[in-house]
């Protein structure tokens, strides 16, 4: 299945009403389409349990925060959204993922597609030992991209607020800019080919003050194009960006550490009005 197939079968919030998460969210947002319908009931890594009950559908063009202790399966949710657990041994998951309308652990869907359809950021920034041009470009060449490159190549970086600090040295490399800078050049990368989704894996986590808040207010832009998914152990991010936020916790009363979905709600009422209260005793600061 070619990336524009996967694509190309839309649905609106109409057509997920009967996979309603757990807290009601999907009741609360009629007016607007899932881009992605994740409904993960249990997670398996072999015979270890890593995540169970975890429905969490995404809005389009919004930034949704998954937060939450460690261990709390929150950065194994986010990589389901474009099957990157498929490389760890044992992986199997029993639910869906809908990517508008097609679930993507469908029998007839390649993986490699969807990951070329969903981009992805890691928490450390990883530029490829080449030039900032060719860092940019490398999704395009891998995706046999017909087009104007110079162009695409200039749109991604001014998407990720990097154009104007790098156009006069395009040809230097990557790994020559700033910590901040480099994390920049990965977002424009992932942007590049245009993705549906936008995965991001605490992409702050290895940032000063001020290079997060360049990457947060990009975030907050690049979501007037693109729906994005971030996880973040920082609570003041979730605030800032994220209109909803759902907040993971762990279960060992089996002897494991089973993550697990405890409630999601737009981001203002989870941190105003938390109904539940583990969500209260996390927000209050009394485990990390």
């Amino acid at each position: 299945m070619t990336p524009q197939e996967v694509l190309s079968n839309t649905a609106t919030i109409a057509d997920h009403r009967r996979t309603r998460p757990a807290t009601g969210e999907a009741s609360r947002v009629a007016a607007a389409e899932w881009l992605v319908d994740c409904q993960i009931e249990k997670l398996h890594y072999g015979s270890f349990l890593a995540v169970r009950d975890a429905h969490v559908p995404i809005a389009g063009n919004q930034i949704t925060a998954f937060i939450g202790p460690s261990g709390c399966g929150k950065s194994t949710v986010l990589r389901s959204l474009n099957r990157m657990n498929d490389f760890i041994p044992g992986f199997r998951l029993d639910g869906s993922v809908r990517f508008q309308g097609q679930d993507i652990y469908g029998p007839d869907v390649d993986p490699v597609a969807v990951r070329r359809s969903v981009g992805m950021v890691f928490q450390q920034p990883n530029p490829f030992a080449m030039s900032i041009y060719q860092n940019v470009a490398f999704g395009l060449k891998l995706n046999r991209f017909k087009g104007d490159y110079d162009e695409r190549v200039e749109t991604a970086l001014r998407g990720a607020a990097l154009w104007d600090e790098v156009k006069d040295k395009l040809s230097a490399s990557g790994l020559s800019l700033s910590g901040g800078q480099q994390q920049r050049l990965c977002i424009a990368r992932a942007i590049a080919v245009e993705p549906a989704l936008l995965l991001m894996d605490e992409p702050c986590s290895a940032l000063d003050p001020i290079a997060t808040r360049r990457i947060e207010d990009l975030m907050l832009e690049l979501k007037e194009r693109y729906t994005i998914a971030i996880v973040t152990h920082n609570l003041q991010q979730a605030q800032r960006v994220a209109d909803r936020t759902a907040f993971f916790y762990v279960d060992t009363s089996a002897g494991g550490r089973t993550g697990y979905l405890i409630e999601y709600r737009a981001t203002g009422e989870l941190f105003d009005d938390p109904r539940e209260d583990r969500t209260k005793a996390y927000l209050r600061g009394e485990f990390s």
